[in-house]
């Protein structure tokens, strides 16, 4: 059964969540690391994420950690209407089973409670993502060519999207 949780503490969640970040990146994932990455790393990055102004979600299938999302409030005086959906991650063995709906939908939910009204967010030209963004009534805003290094080496294009709450 497919569970969500806010997790404000990273410490109990550090080792699973660092093994699903280097999974989705060795995979290809484009969240801001190239593969192959190193569990110290992602364990690195981890320990990093959570600030005042970040809300992490995990989602858990009987127990384990399959993926995860972020959302980032904007405290800057003229953006305290918007939040930014970050590192939407499902695990290779949990995809297509309504992992990344759930947490977009929690993120979501989440934003509207924080009285945001405006959710802004990017992601790879062509990955799956891009449908799943649209699915939820995300709008491409615009592209930027040469966005983002892949672990090919290529310079990959990013789509940028929003969503009126």
């Amino acid at each position: 059964m497919l569970k969500i949780e806010e997790i404000e503490s990273i410490e109990t969640h550090i080792n699973p969540l660092s093994e699903l970040l280097v999974k989705v990146v060795d995979e290809g994932a484009s969240i801001g690391f190239l593969p192959p990455m190193k569990l110290s790393a992602a364990r690195q990055y981890w320990q990093t994420v959570l600030k005042p102004d970040v809300v992490l979600f995990i989602a858990k299938i009987n127990n384990e950690i399959v993926g995860t999302i972020q959302v980032h409030l904007c405290t800057k005086q003229n953006g305290l209407h918007r939040a930014e959906i970050a590192k939407l991650m499902t695990g290779p063995n949990a995809r297509r089973k309504g992992v990344g709906r759930a947490l977009l939908k929690m993120a979501e939910e989440r934003a509207i409670n924080e009285g945001r009204t405006l959710l802004v967010l990017d992601t790879r030209e062509g990955d799956p993502s891009n449908l799943l963004y649209q699915s939820f009534g995300f709008i491409p805003a615009g592209k930027i060519p040469n966005f983002a290094l892949s672990g090919k080496g290529e310079l990959d294009t990013t789509v940028i999207y929003y969503k009126n709450l």
